[in-house]
């Protein structure tokens, strides 16, 4: 080989290894964007939440972090939880099925580990209802695990004791999980020692300690610290606003001073704990750097223990499945998707959650064929979203069934009486309209007739 003929293979070795080493660089920061560009969820799931508990709806509230949390998504005001209790709303969030299909009708009490029923004393039709959320339902963490995520569970879970804790379904770290559905104190200590086996709420914490601080502090830590490749879904379960109703020291004066009187007021300022702690959670997302790369869910598991006006009903009454007792906030924020300051009134369901959850986390339709609940990002991309019946189930008193289509919806008692109304046009449920020759009457009751026989498990005596 000459010397001008080696001067070119050396030049050409040379201009072909920065050449490849450009190459393998760009491969290697498509790598890093495909790990990364999964978005983080964060799941905020409140407790006895109303509809009206919220500063945009009812200037009693001062809640300015949930007010622009909505203001920066899509806000579903129509949005309904099918058994509007404790445990039941939590099984159908987490499986995207009706909880009657699991047996659970009511909320989980007595001692899961020996009684796997329970039964309600006033009951009209004794019907048993699980103690215990089974391990073998699939659960959104279970499915997310296969997309790559990593799941946290922070707060109350009340699906059964220690033998079906989140660790058992699919999360991966678990923080402030009791066996009781609500603490006897928000102010430590908050549980009895026998409700908090695994001491998640009693280590780390002291006398002054407020429940939902703690349990916000565990949040924002998570988040502030997560060092993982994969994407996170973290869900946050609040305690609050569930009973004891116990506010915050230094926030219960505003409140009685706006007159709200006795335990409301002490509500008004947990409203507001609540408030802080959401701000805190998007505050943390943002010092991480990682907000426009996470999608923040906000919703309620039934409606409210307290005033819910202009809608009817609520948690206590027996009147659960009236829109105050059903119907809950719930909004969203998908960053590059949702469009701020949105609004839609298309009636959904909190099992929803779950096919949207398995679609935000794979990019692909969910076809997971054994759940009730239907993806909502049609609607939130503005898209063609079916319309369908939505169907309601709980067993505590004479009251124990609904269904609904658009703006329609029927009540359905033991006793046989039937109620109906159009919620968009009465959204204070005054006009009962049963009876009155509309052929949706008739539709709706067949409707629901054909969804008891499927749904409802039937027990023998």
């Amino acid at each position: 080989m000459n010397l001008k003929k080696a001067f070119l293979v050396v030049l050409v070795v040379f201009g072909v290894i920065p050449f490849v080493a450009c190459k393998e660089q760009e491969k290697k920061q498509v790598e890093v964007v495909e790990k990364t560009e999964k978005p983080n969820i964060v799941l905020l799931f409140v407790d006895d939440w109303g509809w009206a508990d919220v500063g945009y709806r009812n200037s009693l509230f001062e809640t300015p972090n949930i007010d622009k949390l909505k203001s920066d998504g899509i806000d579903f005001t129509r949005a309904y939880i099918p058994t509007p209790t404790c445990s039941p709303s939590r099984a159908a969030i987490l499986t995207g099925k009706e909880s009657i299909r699991m047996e659970m009708p009511r909320h989980i009490s007595g001692n899961p580990e020996e009684e796997k029923y329970n039964f309600w004393p006033k009951d009209p039709v004794q019907m048993p209802s699980i103690n215990y959320l089974p391990l073998e339902e699939i659960t959104y963490a279970e499915r997310l695990k296969e997309f790559g995520y990593y799941n946290a569970f922070i707060g109350k879970w009340h699906l059964g004791h220690e033998a079906h804790y989140p660790d058992q379904q699919g999360f991966d770290e678990v923080y402030g999980t009791t066996n009781s559905g609500h603490p006897k104190n928000y102010y430590f200590p908050f549980f009895k020692p026998k409700d908090d086996p695994k001491g998640f709420l009693k280590s780390g914490v002291k006398e002054g300690d407020y429940l939902t601080e703690v349990l916000t502090e565990n949040a924002t830590h998570f988040i502030k610290n997560y060092d993982k490749k994969e994407p996170f879904m973290l869900s946050f379960w609040y305690y609050t606003v569930h009973g004891p109703s116990i506010a915050k020291k230094d926030l219960l004066k505003k409140y009685q001073d706006k007159g709200m009187e006795g335990k409301y007021a002490h509500h008004g300022a947990m409203v507001e704990a609540l408030d802080n702690s959401v701000g805190k959670v998007r505050k943390a997302l943002e010092e991480k750097g990682i907000a426009d790369n996470t999608v923040i869910i906000l919703i309620s598991d039934q409606g409210g223990a307290y005033s819910n006006l202009p809608l009817s009903g609520g948690k206590k009454g027996g009147n659960t499945l009236g829109e105050g007792g059903a119907r809950v906030p719930f909004m969203m924020v998908i960053p590059g998707v949702t469009k701020a300051g949105t609004e839609t009134s298309i009636p959904v369901q909190s099992l929803d959650l779950y096919p949207t959850l398995i679609e935000i986390a794979s990019g692909k339709k969910c076809e997971d064929n054994w759940i009730q609940g239907k993806s909502l990002l049609p609607i939130v991309k503005e898209q063609k979203f079916d319309d369908r019946k939505l169907y309601f189930f709980r067993s505590y008193e004479d009251q124990y069934a609904a269904v609904i289509e658009g703006d329609w919806k029927l009540v359905k008692y033991h006793s046989g009486k039937f109620q109906l109304f159009n919620v968009a046009k009465d959204i204070s449920e005054k006009n009962d309209l049963i009876g009155t020759g509309l052929e949706i009457e008739k539709t709706l009751k067949e409707a629901i007739v054909t969804w008891e026989k499927e749904a409802v498990p039937v027990y023998k005596k």
